[in-house]
């Protein structure tokens, strides 16, 4: 959590110029539910109420036929002579009527939140903002970067070209966030374009300074780069889209300026709800597990359920007569079967006897059917 006692002070050359205390609120505990909802909720204070024309959809004289002419009650259009005649209108589900449920300009646009969040919130953006984990993971480009946090001397506040800005984020190895933002700059998707926002590009760097000497004109007009004064920081630029993280370039009279807002005599730093956020070695200490029951590592075995229908030990315990009648019923079948065995054997046998003299008897048949000539030694009646 960027717990260091000392920060590091970057000349507008990029040199190291001296140090500073960090400030307590970059201890604060990171909570990215609460960025999320805050963020949320702030983000929904800025829209502007639309709705649907009160009369859309309503301006045409029309009435229900009623019932009896075989069609629907819907409101149908007067007249005669052109097609509009007889349509239906007013419905949600005719062409040219109303929508169902027209907006209306008294929805419930903004959302109150509550302070003491909005603060945690913002206390946690900035803890975030100085670990370089969290700002590369948002997208950052601070591989050139000495050190995050990033604080530079106060006379970055003093900058009034665009130029002597530019040379800045250059020594101190800035600028390629501030390319990467302008790099994706791309033309939006969508009927935006004819709304005021026709290009979508990235976020750069955070300056947040303590008094406008001319660093506003100087850096606005990089794309990308954002501009906060540190007694008005601001969530949505702080974590934008929610995201915690944002790399963030300080001079050093706002960094300073921190431990006069939060603090004893200022905002009140959120707390850690946990001392020490390592739960497995506080489950495993001692003071815990002397405490605890002994774990039950002799579970007891249960027997694997078996099926009566299936299994005859399983029938046998239920009702041992069954048991006895299916066994009964399972040797008689066995019989069964050895027994059709033995009968189709003697069965073969006998075929097969039979067989061996059934070519004699079809050559004998065939003998005694044969029928002499019995002219041939003259017919003669006695």
């Amino acid at each position: 959590m960027a717990a260091r006692p000392l920060v590091s002070v970057f000349s507008t050359s990029g040199e190291k110029s001296g140090e500073t205390t960090l400030p307590a609120v970059f201890t604060a505990p990171m909570r990215p539910d609460i960025v999320q909802f805050v963020h949320t909720n702030m983000n929904k204070n800025n829209r502007q109420a639309y709705a649907v024309s009160p009369w859309a959809g309503k301006q045409v004289s029309a009435s229900s036929w009623g019932t009896g002419r075989a069609v629907a009650r819907i409101p149908r259009v007067g007249g005669g002579g052109t097609s509009r005649s007889g349509q239906g209108a007013f419905g949600n589900m005719c062409r040219g009527g109303r929508m169902f449920a027209p907006t209306k300009t008294w929805r419930k646009w903004h959302r109150k939140i509550n302070t003491t969040q909005k603060r945690y919130a913002v206390a946690s953006a900035l803890a975030a903002s100085a670990v370089p984990a969290l700002v590369m993971a948002r997208g950052h480009k601070v591989d050139d970067v000495p050190e995050i946090p990033l604080v530079v001397d106060t006379a970055l506040e003093s900058t009034a070209k665009t130029s002597a800005a530019k040379d800045i984020l250059a020594a101190i190895g800035a600028l390629a966030d501030v390319e990467k933002a302008a790099d994706s700059k791309k033309i939006r998707a969508g009927k935006g374009k004819a709304r005021n926002r026709r290009y979508t590009l990235r976020r750069g760097p955070l300056v947040v300074y303590k008094s406008n000497d001319g660093v506003e004109q100087a850096f606005r007009n990089l794309p990308g780069v954002e501009l906060c004064c540190v007694d008005r920081l601001n969530l949505l630029q702080l974590a934008p889209g929610g995201h915690m993280g944002r790399f963030c370039i300080w001079s050093q009279a706002a960094l300073d300026a921190l431990n006069d807002i939060y603090g004893a005599d200022g905002k009140r730093i959120p707390e850690d709800i946990m001392a020490n956020a390592d739960l497995a070695r506080i489950i495993n200490s001692d003071e815990v597990q002397s405490v605890l029951n002994p774990a039950k590592r002799a579970n007891k075995k249960y027997l694997r359920k078996k099926n009566p229908l299936k299994s005859l030990k399983a029938l046998a315990k239920l009702d041992p007569y069954a048991a006895a009648a299916r066994e009964s019923e399972q040797r008689a079948e066995a019989a069964r079967k050895s027994d059709r065995a033995a009968v189709l054997a003697k069965k073969r046998e006998t075929a097969k006897a039979k067989k061996q003299y059934k070519a004699q008897g079809k050559a004998f048949y065939e003998k005694v059917s044969k029928q002499g000539d019995v002219c041939a030694d003259g017919f003669a009646i006695a």
